[in-house]
Protein backbone atom coordinates (compact mmCIF):
# COMPACT_ATOMS: atom_id res chain seq x y z
CA UNK A 1 0.00 0.00 0.00
CA UNK A 2 1.19 3.48 -0.84
CA UNK A 3 0.80 5.29 2.48
CA UNK A 4 0.48 9.06 2.31
CA UNK A 5 0.30 11.76 4.97
CA UNK A 6 -2.03 14.71 5.27
CA UNK A 7 -1.21 17.68 7.47
CA UNK A 8 -3.98 20.24 7.81
CA UNK A 9 -4.89 23.35 9.79
CA UNK A 10 -8.50 24.26 10.25
CA UNK A 11 -9.54 27.78 11.22
CA UNK A 12 -12.78 29.23 12.56
CA UNK A 13 -14.92 28.17 15.51
CA UNK A 14 -13.23 24.77 15.77
CA UNK A 15 -12.14 24.51 19.42
CA UNK A 16 -14.57 23.45 22.12
CA UNK A 17 -17.04 22.06 19.59
CA UNK A 18 -15.90 18.42 19.37
CA UNK A 19 -13.84 18.93 16.20
CA UNK A 20 -10.91 16.76 17.32
CA UNK A 21 -13.15 13.88 18.41
CA UNK A 22 -15.17 14.10 15.17
CA UNK A 23 -11.95 14.15 13.11
CA UNK A 24 -10.80 10.95 14.86
CA UNK A 25 -14.16 9.27 14.18
CA UNK A 26 -14.19 10.37 10.53
CA UNK A 27 -10.61 9.14 10.15
CA UNK A 28 -11.49 5.76 11.68
CA UNK A 29 -14.40 5.39 9.27
CA UNK A 30 -11.93 5.99 6.40
CA UNK A 31 -9.33 3.54 7.79
CA UNK A 32 -6.87 6.34 8.61
CA UNK A 33 -4.58 6.97 11.57
CA UNK A 34 -5.44 10.47 12.82
CA UNK A 35 -3.92 12.84 15.38
CA UNK A 36 -5.71 16.12 16.08
CA UNK A 37 -4.79 18.86 18.52
CA UNK A 38 -5.83 22.38 19.45
CA UNK A 39 -3.33 25.07 18.55
CA UNK A 40 -2.65 28.23 20.61
CA UNK A 41 -3.92 30.41 17.73
CA UNK A 42 -7.42 28.87 18.00
CA UNK A 43 -7.04 26.53 15.04
CA UNK A 44 -7.03 22.73 15.01
CA UNK A 45 -4.09 20.77 13.58
CA UNK A 46 -4.87 17.41 11.99
CA UNK A 47 -2.31 14.86 10.82
CA UNK A 48 -3.43 11.62 9.18
CA UNK A 49 -1.87 8.67 7.38
CA UNK A 50 -3.40 6.19 4.96
CA UNK A 51 -4.57 5.88 1.39
CA UNK A 52 -4.47 9.15 -0.55
CA UNK A 53 -8.09 8.88 -1.73
CA UNK A 54 -9.24 8.57 1.90
CA UNK A 55 -7.01 11.46 3.01
CA UNK A 56 -8.68 13.62 0.36
CA UNK A 57 -12.09 12.66 1.78
CA UNK A 58 -10.91 13.62 5.27
CA UNK A 59 -9.65 17.00 4.04
CA UNK A 60 -12.98 17.58 2.28
CA UNK A 61 -14.73 16.80 5.59
CA UNK A 62 -12.39 19.24 7.40
CA UNK A 63 -13.79 22.08 5.27
CA UNK A 64 -17.16 21.49 7.00
CA UNK A 65 -16.32 19.72 10.26
CA UNK A 66 -18.97 18.56 12.74
CA UNK A 67 -22.34 20.32 12.85
CA UNK A 68 -21.25 22.37 15.89
CA UNK A 69 -18.20 23.89 14.17
CA UNK A 70 -18.03 26.95 11.94
CA UNK A 71 -15.07 26.37 9.65
CA UNK A 72 -13.73 29.51 7.99
CA UNK A 73 -10.96 27.74 6.08
CA UNK A 74 -8.98 24.50 5.98
CA UNK A 75 -5.51 24.17 4.50
CA UNK A 76 -3.96 20.80 3.79
CA UNK A 77 -0.74 19.35 2.36
CA UNK A 78 -0.11 15.82 1.18
CA UNK A 79 3.24 14.06 1.37
CA UNK A 80 4.76 10.59 1.45
CA UNK A 81 4.46 8.99 4.88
Amino acid sequence: MDTKRLTAKIYGRVQGVGFRYAAHEKGKSLDLKVVARNEPDGSVYVEAEGKEENLKKLLEWCHKGPWSAKVERAEGKFSDA
